[in-house]
């Protein structure tokens, strides 16, 4: 015969059950919109079916069944869909370094407006023109003063706006390396404690979401690939172990550089900071210092017309230009040194023997002039007079002196705008105005930009169809749980009628049988 209270124990295991299962419900519901959460199901199975107790067999035939048990409670996840979604990712937070770095430096360079450099540079050389008009006005000079200060003046701030940008690059990263390093050794932290739950045999579901949130995280600033051992998470960095089992191996500034040299960091938002900072930030700066350098000093072809007086023992294209050759009886082509060697072969107002460099750095030196320091030269910033536009001598009482109303270096001057400056080398020339120079790197700039908006764009759209799929697969649909809900209380609802049933069948066993005759 079988037990009496079989029928009891079946259906306390199905309240047990579906008490778990509608739990499990509760729980998924109630985070629905926690980020990182999966979905977590009841694993329910049949239980194992057992003969009556003090029987070796019963001779009644088939197994009574026992009901049902729920075998653990799992998170709905696939590793795919993950593995995929970081691969995206760190392409995603490279490109979007990168299209921020690039947008802040198209605010940075403002141009084409009315008030960038190039419109600088226009004033700056109308100015020269204006004064060819009347060399002998002392007004004109300060105006060409105070428009190359102004010019001076963008190339500094500009100068200074890209140097501020690249040093907060740099200061993002080593923000992000204290970010990698927390987000390491939580990762660590986490395997330790769910090793040890599920040691005991329970899911730790929840540390489990945890893990993979900080993880995904992870994988948009660098990276990383991701395998699971019996220790936990093994996060790798190219050939660099970030995280073995509860072991974590922490990042400096300096190793994050060094693994961006090595090509250990290939992507995410650090590669696209370092990338950003050495690739597109101090392109430019090298660009600007460029050109600045070479309107000051490159190599520039001009005719100087004749009737020209050089200054006394001056020697241009191998020539020497003393005593009576120093005047030109005929318009001759000569090749300076940008604008200061232009303006050393003119005269100012008190006939001294050639002009000043007309640019300098701060420090007073000509060599090497960077678009952060350069400046008017001081003593022409404080004594205009001494902007040379003359190029011709007269000889009074055996004394040289200087026509203060011819124009030749003033024209000379306004004429650069036009003139071909060598922006590379002698063995590679690259021959530019500076005006058609500033536009390429400009539309250089404005290709990038574009280009890195683009790559952006499908990122984006890349890390969002997987993500996407990822969420039909593991996020919580608050109308699966509903239906969910209901079905489980039914289930609950009909074990509980089960039992009670079960109870006044006992009861009338117990205390409704064999009582007649009494």
């Amino acid at each position: 015969m079988r037990s009496t209270f079989h029928g009891l124990e079946v259906a306390k295991r199905s309240l047990f059950t579906q008490q778990a299962a509608l739990n499990t419900t509760g729980h998924n519901i109630a985070n629905a919109n926690t980020r990182g959460y999966t979905r977590q199901v009841v694993n329910m199975v049949a239980a194992k079916p057992i003969e009556a107790f003090g029987l070796n067999r019963t001779t009644i035939p088939g197994q009574t069944g026992m009901g049902v048990e729920f075998s653990s409670i799992t998170r709905i996840r696939e590793k795919f869909l993950d593995d995929q979604f970081r691969n995206e990712n760190k392409s995603f937070g490279n490109y979007a370094i990168q299209q921020d770095t690039l947008e802040k430096l198209e605010k940075i360079v403002n141009e084409p407006s009315d008030t960038g450099i190039r419109t600088v540079i226009e004033d700056f050389f109308n100015a020269w023109s204006d004064l060819s008009k009347s060399p002998e006005n002392a007004d004109g000079r300060k105006i060409v003063r105070e428009q190359a200060l102004a010019l001076t003046d963008a190339f500094n701030h500009t100068a200074k706006s890209l140097q501020d940008l690249k040093d907060d690059l740099t200061e993002n990263v080593n923000i992000k390396s204290q970010q990698i390093n927390s987000i390491i050794r939580n990762i660590a932290q986490l395997n330790g404690e769910i090793q040890r739950i599920e040691g005991l045999g329970d899911n730790a579901n929840d540390l489990r979401d945890q893990r993979d949130l900080i993880t995904d995280e992870l994988s948009q600033m660098i990276n990383i690939r991701v395998t699971e051992g019996a220790g936990g998470y093994q996060v790798v960095m190219g050939g660099v172990e970030l995280v073995t089992g509860m072991v974590p191996q922490e990042l400096e500034p300096a190793d994050l550089q060094a693994y961006f040299e090595s090509g250990d960091l290939n992507s995410g938002e650090v590669f696209g900071m370092i990338h950003s900072r050495d690739h597109f930030v101090q392109g430019y700066i090298d660009d600007l210092d460029k050109l600045v350098d070479k309107l000051a000093n490159g190599d520039m072809e001009v005719t100087l017309p004749a009737g020209s007086v050089l200054p006394e023992g001056r020697t241009l294209n191998g020539v020497l230009y003393a005593g009576a050759t120093r005047t030109l009886t005929e318009d001759t082509k000569v090749t300076v040194k940008g604008l200061n060697g232009l303006h050393q072969l003119g005269y100012n107002f008190s006939s001294e023997p050639g002009g000043l460099p007309f640019f300098t750095n701060a420090d007073g030196s000509t060599d090497n002039i960077k678009a952060g320091s350069i400046t008017l030269n001081r003593e022409l910033a404080d004594n205009p007079t001494k902007i040379a536009t003359s190029m011709r001598m007269v000889t009074q009482d055996g004394e040289e002196t200087v026509v203060r109303g011819n124009n030749s270096l003033a024209l000379l001057f306004s004429q650069v705008r036009d003139s071909r400056i060598n922006f590379g080398t002698e063995a590679d020339p690259d021959l530019a105005t500076v005006d058609s120079y500033f536009r390429s790197v400009v539309g250089q700039l404005g290709i990038q930009a574009q280009e890195a908006n683009r790559q952006l764009a499908n990122s984006k759209t890349l890390v969002d169809q997987v993500d996407s799929r990822r969420q039909s697969v593991s996020g919580v649909s608050l109308d699966e749980e509903m239906a969910n809900l209901i079905k489980f209380q039914h289930a609950y609802n009909a074990a509980a009628r089960n039992m009670t049933m079960i109870d006044e069948t006992l009861n009338k066993v117990i205390n409704g049988m064999g009582i007649v005759g009494r």
